[in-house]
C-alpha cells in the first residue's frame, strides 16, 4: 500500500471518528483535540506497517475506520485514567445477549449521509445522551457506524459477550427511557406498565 493511499483512506474516515470523539466526550473542544491525537498516532513513522500487518494487508475503508475507531477509544479512556474521570465499572449484569442479531449479522444501519442527529427526536437523543459511556460507545457504533460486533470487542478490547451485554443493556434502558414517556407512548399506542 501507498502512503498516499493510506492516507486518502485515514482521511475519508475524519468526519466518522469526529462523530465517535463527540459521543466520547461531549465536547467540541475535547472532541477536536482527540481526533487530532488519534490522526497524530496513526501518521506516525511506522503505522502504514501495523496497520498492514493488523488488517492483514486489506486495503478498505471499513478495516480503516475500525482501527481509528480503536486508536480513538484507547486515547480517550487512556485520558480519562490520568484524569482520574474513570467512568464507574456498572460489571457485566446479563450474559450474551439471545434473540439479537448473530455476531457476523449486519446491524441496522442508516445511511450516514442522510443521517442528520440535529434532527434525531430530542427524546431519543436525551435517552441515548444520558447511558453509561460503555453503553452509549457500543450503541453508536453498531447502530450508527454500522460496525459488527466483532469489530466493536476488537475497538474496545473487551470479549464479544461483553458487547453483546453492553448493546443488550443499552437498548433495554433507552426503550424503558422512552417508553417512561407518557406522551411519546401515547403517540406509539403502547401502555406504560
Amino acid at each position: 500500500m501507498e502512503r498516499t493511499r493510506f492516507e486518502q483512506l485515514a482521511l475519508g474516515q475524519m468526519d466518522a471518528v469526529y462523530r465517535l470523539s463527540m459521543k466520547l466526550a461531549r465536547r467540541p473542544e475535547e472532541a477536536e483535540e482527540l481526533v487530532q491525537e488519534v490522526y497524530i498516532r496513526a501518521f506516525r513513522p511506522g503505522t502504514i506497517e501495523r496497520f498492514e500487518d493488523q488488517s492483514g494487508g486489506a486495503d478498505s475503508e471499513g478495516s480503516m475506520r475500525s482501527w481509528l475507531f480503536a486508536i480513538c477509544h484507547n486515547v480517550f479512556y487512556t485520558r480519562i485514567k490520568k484524569e482520574g474521570r474513570q467512568p464507574a465499572n456498572v460489571g457485566e449484569f446479563f450474559g450474551e445477549a439471545s434473540g439479537g442479531p448473530a455476531p457476523d449479522e449486519a446491524p441496522p444501519v442508516w445511511e450516514l449521509s442522510q443521517l442528520d442527529w440535529e434532527h434525531v427526536d430530542g427524546r431519543l437523543k436525551d435517552a441515548i445522551e444520558d447511558l453509561k459511556p460503555e453503553y452509549r460507545e457500543v450503541l453508536l457504533l453498531w447502530g450508527v457506524e454500522g460496525l459488527k460486533y466483532r469489530e466493536i470487542a476488537a475497538i474496545m478490547e473487551v470479549p464479544i459477550g461483553t458487547v453483546m451485554s453492553r448493546l443488550h443493556r443499552a437498548r433495554k434502558l433507552v426503550t424503558d427511557a422512552l417508553l417512561a414517556d407518557e406522551d411519546l407512548a401515547a403517540e406509539l399506542g403502547v401502555r406504560a406498565e
